[in-house]
C-alpha cells in the first residue's frame, strides 16, 4: 500500500494506550492526554497509525460496545471527517473488533502486519504479539481467541457478564506478565528485532514499527533498516513520527521521556 506524503505533512505512530486501566478516573485522564496529543498532531498529520491495544479490553457485540471511551472515539471520528487518514491495528487486548470502527468511524482495522511505501521508504507495521521465536503458549491462545466459534460463544454471554469477566482476566494477565514483558532483553535477544532480521532476509524494509513490548526502542536491524517499538502511554507517552526523511521516537511529556531514559516507571 502506498501513502502520499505532501511537503510539510507527517506520519504519526502510537500504540498501547490500554484505556480502561487501572481504574476509570486514571484512564480518563490518560484519554484526555492522548486527545491533546491528537489535537497537536492534527496540525500536520497526513496519516495516524494506532498500532494495537488502544483499549485494555474491547469486544463488539452485534449492538453493544464497551462503555466509555467516548472522547477518543469522537476525536478519531472528527479527524477522519477532516480527511486525516487513520489506520488501526488490533492488539492482544483488543482483538475482538467486528466492524464498528469501519462502519461508524470510517477507519480500517487490520488483524495482521501490513506493508506501506511512504515517501520512498518502506514500512512494515503491526502490533507485534505472536511474532518471532518462542511464546508458543500465547500463539496457541491467540488462535483460540480469534477463532470464529469461540467468539460466537463469548458473544452469547450477556455483556454485563462477558465484559466484566474479560476485564477481570485482562487485569490478572497484566499482573502476571506485565513487568516481565517490559524488561529489555538486549538487542540480540529482542524477539521483534530477531523477527525483523528474518523478514529482511526475504525483503527490504526501512522501518519495522511495532508495539506490544511497552518499551520505546530504536534498534538497527540491517544496514539501512531499523526496528522501532512505540512503547506505551502507561509509563512513557511515547510515539514515533516520520517526516518524509526519517522516523524518530518522541515523548509527549517530560515525565515519560525521563522514565524512558532512567528506566524508572510506575507499572499500571
Amino acid at each position: 500500500m502506498e501513502i502520499n506524503l505532501p511537503a510539510g505533512r507527517k506520519i504519526y505512530f502510537a500504540s498501547d494506550f490500554h484505556l480502561g486501566v487501572p481504574d476509570a478516573n486514571t484512564s480518563r485522564e490518560r484519554e484526555k492526554l492522548i486527545i491533546k496529543w491528537l489535537e497537536e498532531a492534527e496540525k500536520d498529520a497526513e496519516h495516524i497509525f494506532l498500532v494495537g491495544d488502544i483499549f485494555d479490553f474491547w469486544f463488539e457485540y452485534k449492538h453493544v460496545i464497551p462503555k466509555g471511551y467516548i472522547r477518543i472515539l469522537g476525536k478519531l471520528a472528527a479527524l477522519r471527517d477532516k480527511g486525516i487518514g487513520i489506520s488501526v491495528f488490533i492488539g492482544n487486548h483488543d482483538m475482538w473488533m467486528n466492524g464498528y470502527f469501519e462502519e461508524e468511524l470510517d477507519i480500517p482495522v487490520y488483524y495482521e502486519p501490513q506493508t506501506y511505501t511512504i515517501a520512498g521508504k518502506r514500512f512494515y507495521i503491526g502490533h507485534g504479539d505472536g511474532l518471532g521465536p518462542g511464546d508458543h503458549g500465547y500463539k496457541f491462545l491467540k488462535k483460540v481467541f480469534r477463532n470464529p466459534v469461540c467468539r460466537w460463544l463469548f458473544s452469547a454471554l450477556h455483556p454485563a457478564i462477558g465484559i466484566g469477566m474479560a476485564n477481570y482476566f485482562s487485569r490478572k494477565s497484566r499482573a502476571a506478565v506485565g513487568q516481565d514483558l517490559e524488561k529489555f532483553l538486549g538487542e540480540e535477544n529482542e524477539w521483534l528485532a530477531i523477527y525483523s532480521k528474518e523478514i529482511l532476509q526475504k525483503e527490504h524494509f526501512d522501518y519495522f514499527i511495532f508495539g506490544h513490548r511497552h518499551l520505546p526502542l530504536d534498534i538497527k536491524v540491517g544496514e539501512n533498516s531499523r526496528y522501532i517499538n512505540l512503547g506505551d502511554w502507561l509509563n512513557y507517552t511515547s510515539f514515533a513520527v516520520f517526516d518524509g526523511q526519517q522516523t524518530t521516537l518522541q515523548y509527549y511529556t517530560a515525565a515519560g521521556e525521563k522514565a524512558a531514559k532512567s528506566g524508572v516507571k510506575d507499572i499500571v
